[in-house]
């Protein structure tokens, strides 16, 4: 318990220093914003991060992990809070440790973390590599690069090549085998949840872009969801950088700085960052108040 509190002390102070930096960006620029506007895109980036749940909870029950809801939800909820500290082994660390309380062996809580992270790189690189030629010039210089990286991601995720390199790893660490192997099933349903995470995203950009004047249909929300999936996908690949803090934000001003104008892509960066946060701290407490809900009726 010490340790935990520790823990969940020092996630709050990195997520408050965060929202204090992003705060100052964002404060002269949120008055352009509607409060309709702005409950709307919160919406849109709530109902992301729920689909991004579950699709770590496939990852997880492929390889064997099978949690009740409210377990599930406090597992990964409460260990995302550690992608805000440097380095990406904060929330499969705490995974890890949480998912013991549910009898989940640490193996496969690791397993499910690297599962569902390659699955973010991949699907963000499958749906925004496409898009980036209809962003302009400045992006395809930038980030032409992507479309080597692409099929790369595509072989790391395939089952029989993952399966490999997991089981490599548990050897070489000399723990036993996973629960079960992954299934192309399993795989498929980790990659659709992952899909319609972006685009809730996409349309929380799109929602932002629209009222802060820029102009276009369905030509304008393929391209903002192409450029939230590319620039999100750029995060993971620092390690150092907490929850790809600044990353995102630049990638996303260059990749739609020539589409809707910088200053937009600006706002947009600074208050989807903001969003993203309020979020995560949302969905933490609404799986701490579940969880303990649900262990006051067994």
């Amino acid at each position: 318990t010490p340790v935990r509190l520790v823990v969940a002390g020092v996630f709050l102070a990195v997520i408050v220093v965060v929202l204090a930096d992003q705060w100052e960006q964002a404060k002269p620029l949120l008055g352009r914003l509607s409060v309709p506007s702005v409950l709307a895109a919160l919406a849109l980036v709530l109902a992301g991060i729920f689909t991004t749940f579950l699709s770590w909870r496939a990852a997880l029950a492929d390889l064997g992990g099978r949690l009740p809801l409210p377990g599930a939800m406090r597992v990964f909820y409460l260990g995302q809070l550690g992608k805000y500290l440097p380095g990406t082994i904060w929330p499969a660390v705490t995974q890890m440790r949480l998912g013991r309380d549910y009898r989940v062996p640490p193996r496969a809580s690791g397993a499910a973390v690297v599962v569902f992270m390659l699955m973010v790189i991949g699907t963000g690189l499958l749906v925004g590599v496409p898009v980036i030629p209809l962003l302009g010039r400045d992006a395809v210089d930038e980030y032409r690069w992507l479309v080597l990286v692409l099929p790369l991601a595509a072989l790391a995720v395939a089952p029989p090549v993952l399966n490999r390199v997991l089981g490599l790893a548990l050897r070489l660490a000399r723990r036993p085998p996973l629960p079960a192997p992954l299934s192309l099933g399993g795989i498929l349903r980790v990659a659709g949840w992952s899909i319609a995470s972006w685009a809730f995203y996409g349309v929380q950009v799109y929602v932002l872009a629209r009222q802060l004047g820029a102009e276009g249909g369905a030509l304008l929300l393929l391209q903002c969801t192409g450029a939230f999936a590319a620039a999100f996908a750029s995060g993971p690949l620092l390690l150092i950088v907490p929850a790809g803090a600044g990353v995102r934000e630049a990638a996303l001003l260059l990749l739609l700085g020539s589409t809707i104008t910088a200053p937009r892509a600006a706002v947009i960066a600074v208050v989807s960052r903001l969003l993203f946060i309020v979020g995560d701290l949302a969905w933490s407490g609404v799986a701490v108040v579940v969880e303990r809900r649900a262990g006051s009726r067994t």
